[in-house]
């Protein structure tokens, strides 16, 4: 039997379209779909792509007055230079304090709220909670800077309930040692409530004969909480845990310029800060670049090692 009446006998047709033809059936076919996303891939390509021919400019001594094409190619001076700055192990420390322990301190805040809040029977109750928690999200961070300060002026109500614990009374945010829990603490409170949505909606899909069994088996809460609920959820916790990975040297830009100040620069500049006055307040373009450059190489690093480990640990990966 020849190959034409195989394919006919089990009912495949054979084809020799084309690549060109190919893509003209698949247009005629998707063209409404690929009209709607159409808007997107420009805003991408326009907003996202184009920009980042600026990269460049971090091997070459660019000056506005000159076009990039034209602008001198120097290799990795700049980023000798990054590593010979005499603030650059303080800007690297503080990054790390910063981002890392934001990381360590509040990662897994949003997780225990919502484990606790899937506890909560009484449903008019557990609403109240989660908007409640919700709002601080909503909060800008220049605003959040703003109550900040206020809280822990020299008479602020975070100031008075230290000094009520024992504190020295002064300007908290003038003060090093309290600037990083202050970062810390109020970042939790912001963002923690929002953040446990991903959770709450894991929760949900769990299958309900799961804890019923558990109950006939005679399991109590807390066996019911570790042995189903966190396994059930285990996905999301290190999807987001590998995306959390890639802000470790990502500190909150807009938080630390509104909170540093002459005092706290000690502990508070990072790289973000640092890259803001070399870049666009000192004029040094492709320094600043050669920072952020570096900055965003290491994120994207820490991204692929942690996505590594729990693809190999846990068998759950973003790719």
């Amino acid at each position: 039997m020849t190959k034409e009446k195989v394919f006919c006998s089990i009912g495949v047709r054979k084809t020799s379209l084309t690549f060109g033809q190919r893509l003209k059936k698949d247009w005629k076919r998707n063209k409404y779909k690929y009209l709607i996303i159409l808007p997107v891939l420009v805003f991408l390509a326009i907003f996202a792509y184009k920009p980042m021919y600026g990269i460049v400019i971090a091997f070459k001594d660019y000056r506005p007055s000159i076009s990039i094409a034209e602008s001198k190619w120097v290799g990795l001076k700049y980023f000798k230079q990054f590593f010979n700055d005499q603030y650059c192990f303080r800007i690297l420390r503080n990054t790390f304090f910063l981002g890392g322990g934001s990381l360590l301190f509040g990662f897994w805040v949003p997780i225990v709220f919502a484990l606790l809040l899937n506890e909560i029977r009484n449903t008019h109750f557990k609403k109240i909670v989660q908007t409640t928690t919700y709002l601080p999200h909503f909060i800008s961070i220049v605003v959040l800077c703003s109550m900040l300060k206020l809280f822990c002026a020299n008479e602020g109500l975070i100031t008075e309930l230290a000094v009520a614990l024992g504190a020295k009374r002064e300007p908290l945010l003038q003060n090093p040692k309290y600037f990083r829990p202050i970062y810390y603490i109020s970042g939790i409170w912001q963002s923690f409530g929002w953040d446990s949505i991903i959770y709450l909606a894991a929760l949900t899909s769990i299958d309900s004969a799961l804890y019923e069994a558990a109950d006939i088996d005679g399991a109590g809460r807390w066996a019911k909480m570790w042995h189903i609920t966190l396994p059930g959820i285990k996905t999301q916790i290190v999807l987001l845990l590998i995306l959390a990975m890639g802000g470790i040297l990502g500190a909150n830009f807009e938080k630390v310029l509104n909170l540093y100040n002459d005092l706290t620069m000690e502990v508070a500049d990072v790289i973000s800060t640092y890259t803001y006055r070399i870049g666009l307040q000192n004029g040094s373009y492709s320094y600043g670049t050669a920072i952020g450059l570096f900055n965003t190489l290491v994120n994207v690093t820490f991204v692929m090692a942690a996505n590594a480990i729990g693809k190999k640990v846990g068998d759950v990966g973003l790719f």
